[in-house]
């Protein structure tokens, strides 16, 4: 089967699940045939499929990574001021090292919003299926929303990291209060402490609590490099810790915090 066809034999595949869906006609485009295939990953719920599925599209979201690129996280040249910082403007889903983290919905189980542009939706989407249902799983023996402040931690299936930890950031609706920067800072604290607790030498993060959630920029920036430097003075497991940011903006904000 080569690319393509794998390709589509998921949009069939994925289309003949729901009868609301029969309609739909796949399109010639190759962009919009991935766009569609997206679009179902999104939007499906978190219900058993067939392991052939599974395999052609382990097989399919390899080949889409590694042809967009790696990087590999150990290659990242570290700060002149501190070797244990990396600051990196990039796609975190495209990075090999031990843990990203995955800015999350107190569900837990990725965002629903087709081709949405949050990274909780293109973790879930590259990654593949088999995170929804993993993160549905832990969520269902939890018996409830995931605590903000609070984080779990997954495999990472499809992606080039080895885990995904998902954090729920708080969500600001007017100023920012003493709470949120507490529940902000225990975002942080509560991945670095997981990922030390499983083994992790090198840790990603993504700019939590910014996008979506409305967080000051500057402010959550702050936070970030506050407690991980506190971290990292009093505990040695986590050897490197990478900020991670996509938008112009972050970039200048963390080389200003950080001297670069």
């Amino acid at each position: 089967m080569t690319h393509d066809e794998q390709r589509f034999y998921l949009i069939q595949e994925l289309l003949s699940e729901d009868a609301r869906l029969q309609d739909i006609e796949i399109p010639e485009d190759e962009q919009r045939q991935k766009d569609l295939l997206r679009s179902l990953m999104n939007v499906r719920p978190p219900k058993q499929i067939g392991k052939e599925f599974l395999r052609i599209q382990d097989e399919y979201l390899c080949w889409e990574r590694d042809k967009a690129g790696v990087t590999d996280a150990e290659l990242l040249p570290p700060l002149s001021s501190d070797e244990r910082l990396v600051l990196w403007q990039g796609d975190i889903t495209t990075l090999r090292v031990d843990a990203i983290v995955n800015a999350a919905n107190s569900a837990l189980r990725g965002c629903f919003y087709p081709l949405h542009s949050c990274i909780d939706n293109i973790v879930h989407s590259r990654s593949g299926i088999q995170l929804r249902l993993l993160c549905d799983a832990i969520m269902n023996r939890q018996g409830g929303g995931e605590p903000t402040g609070k984080a779990k931690i997954t495999p990472a299936f499809n992606l080039p990291c080895k885990y995904i930890l998902h954090t729920v950031g708080p969500i600001i609706y007017e100023r920012v209060t003493k709470k949120d920067c507490e529940l902000l800072a225990s975002c942080y604290r509560s991945c670095l402490e997981l990922a030390a607790g499983n083994g992790c030498l090198s840790i990603a993060f993504c700019c939590i609590s910014t996008g979506e959630f409305h967080f000051p920029n500057k402010e959550a920036a702050q936070t970030a490099i506050a407690v991980v430097r506190e971290f990292l003075d009093s505990d040695t497991r986590i050897e490197k810790v990478i900020f991670n940011v996509f938008k112009d903006k972050d970039l200048k904000i963390y080389e200003d915090l950080l001297g670069v």
